[in-house]
């Protein structure tokens, strides 16, 4: 059976692993710690798959540049090193990820985390060894921008219009 597609990018939080519950605690913590108003867990859901500088804006419009940099370094330190929620996979992700690279399909991860935070997520998941490519927001531009998607589009030779 011909495929329509040949490349599949996914995002990660919220797609591929539940990290939802951890992402909401860390942004509570780090909004306490720098002494900004909490702006409630739905909007903090909102932002979700946004990289860190996007997300402030989006949710701190109106707080200072410096302001807006110590949530993101308090938020950084609760969900890498102080936090220790669960951040499972969703169920059937292994089983169909590798299902679609038995098919013949090239998988690829553009998310809105750190590189950092995305190399110690996918070391502690059974999945890394199935994505071609991924791209984090601290290496090019964040979502909403194409870049990221261009970028991984580019180096697995996909063609665009083969690729969702």
């Amino acid at each position: 059976m011909a495929r329509d597609y040949d490349l599949v990018i996914f995002d990660w939080d919220g797609t591929l692993m539940d990290s939802e519950t951890k992402i909401v605690r860390c942004f509570q913590l780090a909004a306490q710690d720098a002494d900004v108003s909490y702006p409630g867990d739905d909007a903090i859901r909102d932002i979700i798959g946004l990289g860190l500088t996007e997300a402030m804006q989006a949710i701190y419009p109106d707080e200072s540049p410096a302001t807006q940099d110590a949530v993101v370094e308090s938020y950084r330190e609760h969900f890498l090193f102080r936090d220790q929620t669960e951040m499972p996979l969703f169920p059937g992700v292994p089983e169909g990820l590798s299902g679609l690279v038995e098919t013949g399909y090239q998988l690829a991860v553009a998310t809105g985390k750190a590189r950092r935070g995305l190399d110690r997520v996918l070391k502690d998941t059974p999945v890394e060894h199935l994505f071609r490519a991924t791209r984090c927001a601290d290496e090019t531009r964040s979502k909403p921008h194409p870049l990221m998607l261009e970028e991984i589009i580019n180096e697995t030779g996909a063609a665009p219009d083969r690729t969702i």
